[in-house]
């Protein structure tokens, strides 16, 4: 069954390839895209519950469930060209297959992505049926049985629809590329140069984390998957230099959840947000570039205070790789990037197409350099079951995403929640708005997969933001920003948890201090949401002011996040902490190009080159060291 599991599993990509290039077309076969969804996801379904065995359940039903499951896909994509032109038809062999087929996903979803997004689905689906008898503004059209079933089904604004196909086109491409990009050594460079560029810098290993998660994270789809696999080599490495157990995990939380929402990838969920807004994919990147790097960088600043304050120094140069070796060493990562980037931004292919001729590359690297012909073509079934097996989860979230989708649609449920939102705006304003949707967007990410997040919540609460006015784009990554959060947020900080169980740490101690590392997460999606020029939508000038005010009230803050006695403890610190915050939310109170925001900015300049020069004068270590002091002595040069 392994082997079967595993065939089952190398199909997926095979076939999303197969239809990236257009394949069935140059056999003179003619398809259109709802069917290639359908073939595409009764094979996920057949192949996750394969996968994911339940020992309790006997394996032959496990087999027999699955394989009804994809008959009843495979029925749809046999007559969806047929029921197009009968529509009003809606007997047994139509929905006696849909009721087999969604079983069958709910299920799958339920084994790989948890209880939650399985019973968010069936949740839907039950107020589709019985949402009629909702009382007040929550009265669901009513639609019968059949109607409603065949409409979440075979409708492209249902199972088949936007998500799912964003999942098996775009998503699937670099699904493919991050497996081999790993496989050809592509994941190894990424660490060598973070190790080489980082490693010896004060606090090193914990740079080292943010510099390899952020790097492997935007091609991560998950931010769990992210911690397992950068945080079993950089979270020891913290611990043996000196970080404390809850530090060593809240730091590879918080970096691979940024990978999320760095680009130029986003943990695929760019993809989703561009089909969605009906915008290019690099207009999406573009906007998110600010505040990913804000993230980033306040990060850092918090990594490298506590650093300096607590005595930690980076690793001996002579144990790390040497820059010139990692840089020589980083072909395999460097050449399929610059490919992917020129079929992407400078051809403009469409992302899938882009990432899996930038797949094609390395592999072709990979097989003409060392004489790795055989062997290298000995891994390509390894890579395809890798990249079935990632893309599994991901598009049984794209089928869930379009059965709550659907039932939106149908219902009338969206209009019913943009109503409630916008009375709360009437009676508090936008702000109040924005902290509503923030906390739901917490709660409703809980235990769901990032662009599992990001879609439900979108769906929902996006409409009832863009009718107050915020930008639809801002909109949309406010809604990212804090659907991500629940990965840190306790008392169910997934991506925390996780990283506690590698650092062996007090999973509860772990998320608060995740907390304290990813604060600028909780602030910058206020300021943007009030002032878009964060997001690359405004003049030069107020993009220029907009950055100096948030990256001085972040320095502060995050030096005061880090060390106890900044500023001096007690009042001094309070003070600080006020500035800070003043500073941060500045352009979100005032207009970037007012002359109070355009005075704060330059203020905040003066600050930043006071405040650096402080703290260089006060470092106990300096920044760049070469071995690690004895005895719990500073370097001599300190």
């Amino acid at each position: 069954m392994r082997a079967v599991a595993a065939v089952l599993a190398a199909s997926l990509p095979l076939l999303g390839i197969a239809w990236t290039f257009n394949l069935p077309g140059l056999l003179g076969q003619v398809y259109i895209t709802e069917q290639y969804l359908a073939v595409i996801l009764g094979l996920t379904v057949l192949a996750g519950l394969v996968l994911k065995r339940q020992p309790p359940v006997p394996m032959v039903v496990d087999v027999g469930f699955g394989l009804l499951s994809l008959a009843g896909w495979w029925w749809l994509a046999l007559n969806y060209q047929d029921w197009l032109l009968d529509p009003v038809n809606r007997g047994p062999e139509k929905w006696v297959p849909a009721v087999v087929g969604i079983l069958g996903l709910f299920e799958a979803t339920r084994r790989h992505c948890g209880l939650v997004l399985s019973a968010l689905g069936v949740g839907f689906m039950l107020y589709g049926f019985i949402g009629h008898f909702a009382p007040g503004i929550f009265e669901a059209a009513y639609l019968s049985p059949p109607r409603y079933l065949l409409y979440v089904y075979n409708d492209s604004n249902g199972v088949p629809g936007l998500v799912l196909g964003v999942g098996a086109t775009q998503i699937l491409g670099f699904i493919i590329f991050g497996a081999v990009l790993t496989a050809v050594g592509g994941s190894a460079a990424m660490t060598d140069l973070a190790m080489a560029t980082m490693g010896h810098r004060r606090g090193g290993p914990a740079k080292v984390a943010i510099l390899a998660s952020s790097l492997f994270g935007t091609l991560s789809g998950s931010t769990v998957a992210n911690v397992m696999s950068t945080g079993v080599v950089t979270i020891p490495m913290m611990k043996k230099s000196g970080w404390p157990a809850r530090h060593a995990g809240a730091i590879e939380a918080v970096a691979s959840n940024g990978g999320q929402i760095a680009p130029p990838v986003m943990g695929a969920t760019a993809f989703i947000i561009a089909e969605f807004l009906q915008i290019s994919y690099t207009d999406v990147v573009i906007a998110a570039l600010l505040p990913a790097a804000f993230y980033y960088i306040l990060l850092y600043r918090q990594v490298d205070s506590y650093a300096a304050a607590n005595g930690l120094v980076g690793e001996p140069r002579e144990s790390l790789p040497r820059l010139g070796a990692a840089l020589k060493g980083s072909t395999p990562l460097i050449v399929p990037l610059g490919v992917l980037m020129y079929f992407l931004f400078w051809l403009g292919y469409a992302p899938g197409k882009s990432a899996l001729y930038a797949s094609g590359a390395a592999l072709v690297l990979y097989l003409a350099t060392g004489m790795r012909l055989v062997s290298g073509l000995r891994e390509l079934p390894g890579i395809l079951v890798r990249a079935g097996e990632t893309l599994i989860p991901i598009l049984l979230v794209c089928a869930i995403a379009g059965i709550i989708i659907g039932t939106i649609n149908v219902t009338g449920l969206g209009f019913a929640l943009t109503l409630a939102l916008g009375k709360i705006a009437e009676l508090g304003g936008v702000l109040p708005l924005l902290l509503t949707t923030a906390v739901i967007a917490i709660v409703l990410g809980v235990g769901m997969p990032t662009s599992g997040v990001y879609v439900v919540v979108a769906v929902l609460l996006a409409p009832a933001l863009v009718r107050q006015g915020i930008d639809i784009t801002a909109a949309h990554l406010f809604i990212l920003y804090f659907g991500l959060l629940s990965m840190l947020t306790p008392p169910v900080a997934i991506a925390s948890y996780a990283a506690a169980s590698i650092a062996k740490s007090d999973m509860w101690q772990t998320g608060v201090t995740g907390v304290r590392l990813a604060f600028v997460a909780y602030l910058l999606p206020f300021v943007f949401a009030f002032n878009p020029a964060l997001i690359m939508d405004g003049t030069w000038l107020e993009i220029a002011v907009s950055c100096a005010t948030v990256y001085a009230g972040g320095y502060i803050l995050a030096d005061i996040l880090a060390r106890k006695h900044a500023f001096g403890g007690g009042l001094g610190r309070i003070a600080a902490a006020l500035a800070g915050l003043v500073l941060f939310c500045a352009t979100a109170v005032f207009d970037p190009a007012h002359p109070v925001a355009v005075v704060a900015a330059v203020g905040s300049i003066a600050l930043v080159v006071l405040f650096g020069w402080q703290a260089r004068r006060a470092a106990a270590l300096p920044e760049l060291s070469t071995k690690t002091p004895k005895n719990g002595e500073s370097d001599a040069r300190a």
